[in-house]
C-alpha cells in the first residue's frame, strides 16, 4: 500500500528505539543498565497523584475546552509571571498533550514548505523530523564541544536568511545539559533584534533542573520585542517527574496560538482532563519535592563526571542542568574488539548493548556522532555498575 511521502522522509525516535531494545532485552531476563531513558526515575509527588483522583471523584472527567481549563491557564500564567517576570493572558497559552505536541502545535501554525528553522546541534532528536513534516527545511547549525556546545552570535548571524522562520532554542539542553548564561543570550539577541522576521521557539522544560545555582532566564526575557517573537514550550513531564500524564503549554503570541490551538481542535482535541487537574496541583502546591530532586540530579551528575574523567580518551563539558551528559567517546572510534570494528556512535552504542548490557543514545541522533548520550535519572547503585560495565567494555577495545 502506498504512504505519504511525509512519513517515509522522517526517522522514528532513537531515545524510544533505545528503549525499546532495552526493554525486549529485559524481558529475556537480562540485567539492563539504561541510560537512555530521557525520564526522572522518581514517581509523581503524592499530592498531584490525590489531585487527580479527587478530579475523577469530582466527575472531572469529560471534555474541557481545546486549549485548556482556565484554572490551568491561570496556573501557567502566574508561574510564568514568578519565574520570568512577564505577563501574559489566557489567550496567549495553549495546553497540550505534553511538550513535544506544543512544539508540533507550534510549527504545524507557523510553517510552509520552503521556510527555514535554525537548529543549534547537538539538539534533541525530533526538532528536525517535526520540521521535516511541514515541508519546511532544518538549517542545523553545529555548536562545537570546546564552547561548551553553545551557540555563538556569529554562527546565528551566518545561518539566518530571508527564509528563516524560527529559532529552537533548548536550555538547560537535551542532549548535552548546557545552560546559556544572561551574558550569552544577550550577545544573541544583539543578532535576533536586527533580523524581526526570526521567531524564537524557546523550549524551556528543564529549566528548573538548574545546578551551581545558576540563573533562569530565557530570550524573552531580556528584551520585549524578543518576547512578542518568542514562543514558550514547557511541561511538568521533568520538574513533577509527570512523564505519563503528557501534559506541555506554549505561550506566546495570541494570533498563533489560536491557529496552533485549531489544529489541536481537529488532532487530539483537549489533553486528559484528569491530567489537567492533576497539573494545576503541581504548579500551585508544594514545590519542596521538586528542589529535593535537583539536589539529588546535581549529586548524581558530579558522581557520573568522576566515572567519565577516569576513562581514557573520554571528555565531556559539565552539564549546568537537565539530566545529561554528553560525552565525547571518539577516541575508540577505529579499535576493535574481536571481529568487530567500532567508526561512529551508534557502533559504539550497539557494542555497550551487546557486550555490557547498557543503554546508551548514540549521538549521531542528536547531530554530533563523537557523543553519546547518557542519562543519569538512575539510582546510585545502577550508575555504579552501569560505569564499571562502560569501562570494562571500553577496555576491551584495541
Amino acid at each position: 500500500m502506498k504512504l505519504a511521502q511525509r512519513v517515509t522522509s522522517i526517522q522514528p525516535s532513537a531515545t524510544l528505539a533505545i528503549n525499546t531494545k532495552a526493554n525486549a532485552l529485559k524481558k529475556q531476563g537480562v540485567h539492563v543498565i539504561n541510560f537512555g531513558v530521557g525520564e526522572p526515575d522518581f514517581n509523581t509527588p503524592q499530592h498531584i497523584q490525590d489531585a487527580a483522583i479527587q478530579a475523577m471523584r469530582d466527575g472531572k472527567t469529560r471534555y474541557t475546552p481545546v486549549s485548556g481549563i482556565d484554572e490551568l491557564k491561570d496556573a501557567i500564567i502566574r508561574v510564568v509571571q514568578e519565574d520570568y517576570g512577564l505577563s501574559y493572558r489566557r489567550e496567549n497559552v495553549l495546553v497540550s498533550c505534553g511538550g513535544k505536541h506544543s512544539l508540533y502545535n507550534l510549527m504545524q501554525a507557523m510553517l510552509d514548505p520552503g521556510d527555514e528553522v535554525i537548529i543549534p546541534a547537538p539538539y534533541w532528536v525530533s526538532y528536525p523530523e517535526m520540521v521535516t513534516l511541514t515541508g519546511a527545511q532544518s538549517v542545523i547549525v553545529p555548536c562545537s564541544e570546546k564552547h561548551g556546545f553553545k551557540l555563538h552570535p556569529d554562527e546565528l548571524e551566518k545561518a539566518i536568511t530571508p527564509r528563516t522562520r524560527l529559532l529552537i532554542m533548548n536550555s538547560p539542553s537535551n542532549p548535552t545539559g548546557m545552560h546559556y548564561r544572561r551574558d550569552e543570550l544577550a550577545a544573541l539577541a544583539e543578532v535576533l533584534l536586527k533580523h524581526e522576521h526570526v521567531a524564537i521557539c524557546s523550549d524551556d522544560i528543564y529549566y528548573r533542573i538548574l545546578f551551581n545555582g545558576n540563573e533562569w532566564v530565557n530570550l524573552a526575557m531580556l528584551d520585549e520585542r524578543l518576547k512578542n517573537r518568542t514562543f514558550i514550550v514547557n511541561g511538568v513531564s521533568k520538574t513533577y517527574c509527570m512523564t505519563g500524564w503528557r501534559i506541555g503549554y506554549m505561550l506566546g503570541d495570541a494570533k498563533v496560538i489560536r491557529q496552533a490551538t485549531n489544529i489541536q481542535s481537529q488532532s487530539t482535541s483537549n489533553p486528559t482532563s484528569i491530567a489537567q487537574w492533576a497539573t494545576v496541583a503541581a504548579l500551585n502546591g508544594d514545590q519542596s519535592g521538586v528542589t529535593e530532586m535537583v539536589k539529588i540530579f546535581e549529586e548524581r551528575c558530579r558522581f557520573v563526571l568522576e566515572c567519565l574523567n577516569q576513562m581514557p580518551g573520554v571528555t565531556c563539558p559539565s552539564p549546568e542542568g537537565a539530566f545529561y551528559v554528553f560525552p565525547n567517546f571518539s577516541a575508540y572510534y577505529g579499535k576493535q574488539a574481536g571481529e568487530r570494528t567500532i567508526n561512529d556512535s551508534l557502533q559504539l552504542a550497539e557494542y555497550l548493548m551487546d557486550v555490557a548490557h547498557v543503554a546508551v543514545v548514540p549521538g549521531g541522533a542528536f547531530g554530533e556522532d563523537n557523543c553519546l548520550r547518557l542519562s543519569y535519572a538512575l539510582s546510585m547503585d545502577d550508575l555504579r555498575e552501569g560505569f564499571d560495565r562502560v569501562a570494562k567494555a571500553l577496555k576491551s577495545l584495541a
